[in-house]
């Protein structure tokens, strides 16, 4: 029933007129109307006249595989239509443009690397846009502590060039290995950085570059620090996931390199190891903690399995510290430390010795999804996480470890508990263990917001979590959200079905 119908039938009825009016135009002349089949292929015959390097445009069915779906995800998805792989900003206003005119949705993708289902493609078809070639950086100010770089750009990457650059600055933000800008921005990402830095959706990203549903390029802001000239335009598009405009440049500022050095602690329970962590960093010395994370038994024995080690761990649960400052100010917080740790039980505390046996335990955190499957061979992982206020991080790991341990999941655990965010990463071997897995999750989720929560601290909403928007954030504040797509995306073309999959129904 095409709308006029619709609006016709309703009006036949008077006990409905009341309800007409908010009901249209909430809903069904915003309702989405998608391309045909046909229209499909003109599409990408238009996208092949465009980009006449047939690298560029496939449909080839393992490309389109890989690129609409993720082997960490277990969430619905569609392969699309179509992969187009972008150079530049000019480049995806084209795409862009031909998804308009044909009506198909458009999916960005970059790193690949999220885990909630956010690049999957659309049931009626979809054009894939391919942001991973445009990872140039085009801009460094080091005078201003900023660079200016493509959306496909690694985080990783940027790191390594400045310090190989020899600039002493690094743009903190630290996701999974493999994130780009463009998907961080997407996701309001932030990492084991966040307890000293923040997140996405603090003052990292100076100024974006983004392409609308209409084709118009904006650019959020100007280059200054801060601004006080209208809306925060900027922090509209972070955490988005691409439904209201595709981010094709980034303006990032960057901190100073600071001196660090890592330790952990271990300890018998992950209750007394989250206590002590918080204890920690309400003393005058937390403000030389750059990173506390935990890794609790089960991830231990992981690392030690699956891990890049030259000895293995005792296998317990453990803090991670990365302290940074003078050698002073870290020898002083590290006396804090040791004496608080002890105070919880801790058995064991002790730096590493050299900079390399740092930044093998370090690396052995970031790895924490590959030790977990090279220690588990033949089993599948879904990787969640959700987050609470600090203070209510020991009884929710507490429950979790014991709800799981009953459900009869094998399961490995990080947090970045200096900010209150923990990550379950759930194995299972068959479908009916992943329904197991799936009904865990869902535990897990309403846990936390009983806490006074989020459903997801870190790794966005996708179609993964957009059933438990409603009942954290509410339905005013939902509806808002709604508005904003309806008004900047009239199509509903921009990565339809992420973040609230209720906005056209």
């Amino acid at each position: 029933m095409d709308v006029d119908t619709q609006k016709a039938a309703l009006q036949s009825d008077s006990n409905l007129n009341a309800a007409l009016s908010g009901f249209l135009e909430s809903n069904v002349t915003l309702a989405a109307t998608y391309g045909t089949p046909d229209d499909v292929q003109k599409a990408i015959e238009e996208l092949r006249l465009a980009f006449p390097d047939r690298n560029r445009v496939s449909t080839d069915p393992n490309v389109l595989k890989l690129h609409g779906s993720s082997e960490n995800s277990y969430h619905p998805s569609s392969a699309h239509s179509v992969v187009v792989q972008a150079r530049s900003t000019e480049d995806v206003v084209n795409i862009v443009n031909i998804s308009r005119k044909y009506r198909i949705p458009i999916i960005p993708y970059s790193g690949a690397t999220s885990l909630e289902g956010h690049f999957g493609g659309h049931p009626s078809g979809s054009i894939c846009l391919d942001l991973s070639g445009m990872d140039k950086i085009l801009e460094i100010n080091e005078g201003d502590g900023d660079l200016r770089c493509q959306a496909g750009a690694r985080w990783e990457d940027i790191n390594n060039t400045l310090k190989e650059k020899g600039i002493p600055l690094f743009f903190p933000l630290d996701p999974g290995p493999g994130a780009t800008i463009g998907g961080m921005v997407g996701t309001g990402c932030s990492g084991t950085n966040a307890v000293r830095y923040g997140t996405a959706k603090a003052e990292w990203f100076l100024n974006l570059t983004v392409v609308l549903p209409s084709g118009k390029v904006i650019k959020t802001r100007r280059r200054a620090r801060k601004s006080a000239a209208g809306f925060d335009t900027t922090k509209l598009f972070i955490g988005a996931e691409g439904t209201l405009g595709i981010v094709t440049e980034a303006t990032l500022r960057l901190a100073p390199r600071i001196p660090t050095q890592v330790a952990i602690a271990q300890f018998p329970n992950v209750g007394m190891a989250v206590s002590a962590a918080s204890e920690i960093l309400k003393t005058p010395h937390g403000s030389h903690i750059q990173c506390v994370e935990l890794l609790d038994d089960n991830m231990m024995s992981a690392i030690n399995v699956g891990g890049l080690i030259e000895r293995p761990y005792p296998v317990q649960d453990t803090l991670f510290f990365k302290f940074q400052g003078s050698p002073a100010s870290v020898a002083e917080t590290s006396k804090t430390v040791q004496e608080i740790v002890k105070r919880h039980g801790s058995s064991r505390f002790e730096f590493a010795s050299t900079d390399e046996e740092a930044e093998e335990i370090w690396q052995n955190r970031k790895y924490a999804l590959m030790s977990t499957f090279a220690a588990h061979p033949g089993m599948r992982c879904w990787t969640t996480d959700v987050c609470v206020p600090i203070s209510k991080l020991p009884q929710l790991v507490y429950e979790t470890k014991e709800d799981l341990a009953k459900a009869g999941l094998k399961s490995t655990i990080v947090g970045h508990v200096g900010d209150g965010n923990f990550h379950a990463l759930l194995l299972f071997k068959d479908e009916k263990e992943l329904q197991s897995v799936g009904a865990a999750v869902h535990r897990l989720v309403h846990r936390a917001i009983t806490m006074d929560g989020t459903c997801t601290g870190e790794h966005g909403v996708g179609v993964g979590k957009t059933q438990y928007l409603i009942e954290e954030l509410g339905d005013g504040t939902v509806e808002l959200m709604k508005t904003v797509k309806r008004a900047v995306d009239p199509l509903n073309l921009f990565n339809p079905g992420k973040v609230s999959y209720s906005c056209w129904v």
